[in-house]
Formats: C-alpha cells, sequence, structure tokens
C-alpha cells in the first residue's frame, strides 16, 4: 500500500522527464567519484613533493586516539581518509580529510572538513582558540564568555577557552596575538603532545596544509623560555 503513491507519480511522470532525473542522478555521482579521485591524487602528490606517506583508506578510529579533540566528536558515520603523515620543520605532522554525519534518514546532513595536527616537543594544556561567532556573542550575553585579552581586537576576533587562564595569557602574550591577527584565522586546540589546526567545515586545497601546520608551529616557537622550561621542553 505505501508504494502506490509512488508509482502513480512516475506513471503520471512524461518519460523524457524521468529520464532527465536518472541522468542528472548519474551526473552527480559521476562528479562524486571524480572530485574524489582528484583529491587522491593531489593529496598523493603534496605528500611525494614533501617526502611523506599518503594513505587513502578510510579509518573510523581518529576520535579515539585523540579523545580531547572535540571536532572528532560530532556527529555519527565519522572516518578520517586521505592520510598524509611524516615530519614537518622537526615535528610530527599528520592531515587528512574528515566526515561526519548529523541527522538521519530524508534529514541526513553530511560534513567534512581537514585537519592538520602536529606532534610536539613538549606537552601543553588543554587550550582553544576559533574565530568568535554570532552564538558565541549570544552565550556571552547569558554569562558563557570567553577569555579576553589585552588586545581588543584580539578578543573581539576570537574566542579562546582555557581550563587554567594564566596558561591562556602564556601562550598568548602580545606577539603571538599580533601573528594569529595577521593570518587566516584557524580553529586551533592544543591537548597534551598535539596540536590540531582546521578551518571549521573547509576541506583544505594542498597547499593551505602547510599554512596551517605553520601556524600551529609559530605558536609554539614563540613560547617564552619560562613556559618551555616549566613544560620539560627545551629550545
Amino acid at each position: 500500500m505505501t508504494d502506490a503513491p509512488v508509482v502513480t507519480i512516475l506513471a503520471d511522470t512524461p518519460l523524457p522527464m524521468i529520464l532527465l532525473f536518472i541522468l542528472i542522478g548519474a551526473a552527480i555521482i559521476a562528479y562524486g567519484i571524480y572530485a574524489a579521485v582528484k583529491r587522491r591524487k593531489e593529496m598523493h602528490a603534496w605528500a611525494t613533493r614533501h617526502g611523506m606517506r599518503f594513505r587513502p583508506g578510510k579509518d573510523k578510529s581518529v576520535d579515539d586516539r585523540y579523545p580531547n579533540f572535540k571536532c572528532f566528536h560530532r556527529g555519527h558515520s565519522r572516518y578520517g581518509k586521505n592520510f598524509i603523515s611524516g615530519e614537518y620543520k622537526g615535528r610530527g605532522f599528520l592531515a587528512f580529510d574528515y566526515h561526519y554525519t548529523t541527522g538521519s534518514g530524508k534529514n541526513q546532513s553530511h560534513h567534512s572538513f581537514t585537519a592538520v595536527i602536529l606532534t610536539l616537543g613538549l606537552p601543553m594544556k588543554p587550550l582553544s582558540i576559533r574565530p568568535e561567532g554570532f552564538f558565541d556573542k549570544v552565550t556571552e550575553f547569558f554569562g558563557y564568555d570567553d577569555i579576553d585579552f589585552e588586545s581588543a581586537e584580539f578578543s573581539r576576533r576570537f574566542y579562546v577557552r582555557a581550563p587554567e587562564k594564566r596558561w591562556a595569557y602564556d601562550v598568548l602574550h602580545t606577539r603571538t596575538m599580533a601573528y594569529l591577527l595577521s593570518v587566516e584565522p584557524h580553529n586551533i586546540e592544543f591537548d597534551g603532545v598535539w596540536a590540531l589546526a582546521h578551518r571549521g567545515s573547509r576541506v583544505l586545497k594542498t597547499h593551505e596544509l602547510e599554512q596551517a601546520a605553520d601556524i600551529l608551529c609559530e605558536i609554539v616557537d614563540q613560547l617564552p623560555d619560562y613556559v618551555v622550561a616549566q613544560q620539560g621542553g627545551r629550545r
């Protein structure tokens, strides 16, 4: 009984229109396959140029390996793919495209973004930095404020959270704030020996992988000597 309306609609639809729908669907599928193959080739070529390894297959264990990075715990059907791993400026480097789904059935939405993760030479306390959005201003009105800094422009453009406010001030000193204001804004998280950068819901172009890694490197390289010593690291 539930199929009757569908059969009636198909019966009343002119054959050319049905063929058009089929062609549009086939074109969408073909473009998706083409884009996926193109992406794999670009990522593989970038990895080869930088002396790194490339692994295209899906991996569902990303959120288990990085449990404290909140961006890997959204939605369901989560996995990473197109993995590039190696070394970048003396630090362990990992980049990959991450996928997750929200909703279910006809209301499903698919989301993808590219994550860049560096393995640091010293442990970092939890700290998150991201561009401030409209809803951040709304929650601020209700008392859910982020950390404010001496730079009014930096405080206006970035939303910063950390369990230890003193740590945020140590990491985001005047020179680092000026640097972050001069580059493309990224979502940045530090936790333990790992640092993560991504651009929200954007899949990065290959040349943007270096930009994301450079931003993480710059923040760590500009840490004051007393912070490095405090964390048991060295220059």
